[in-house]
């Protein structure tokens, strides 16, 4: 199945984005430290992960209520968060992280599933 257009921006979005000093700095969209010149503090590189996930689920779930036909396996991987287990199964906790029931997205902003 394909992300929809507006799935597929944003996306490309988040795993455009250099997550790796989210948390000391304000950024512009696009940030990439390799071009910007800024040098401060880094994340090591499975906070970064953490991070870009937490920015895929906060997405994923406005995404998922939008769009009935969301995949949020196939956007997670396109945001470039690791969708497998080391075993190489799908990773449960990507769908966990989003608030679903019975194939159903919560409404954006609560715990309504209407």
């Amino acid at each position: 199945m394909a992300l929809s257009r507006i799935a597929r921006e944003h996306a490309a979005e988040i795993a455009n984005h250099d997550w790796s000093d989210a948390p000391f700095r304000a950024d512009r969209a696009g940030h990439d430290r390799r071009i910007d010149g800024h040098r401060g503090d880094v994340l090591a590189e499975s906070e970064t992960d953490t991070v870009r996930m937490n920015v895929m689920w906060v997405t994923a779930q406005v995404l998922g209520y939008r769009d009935p036909n969301f995949d949020v396996y196939e956007f997670a991987e396109a945001c470039g968060v690791n969708i497998n287990t080391r075993s190489g199964r799908l990773n449960g906790s990507i769908e966990a992280g989003v608030r679903i029931h019975e194939g159903r997205y919560a409404r954006p902003g609560t715990w309504d599933f209407d």
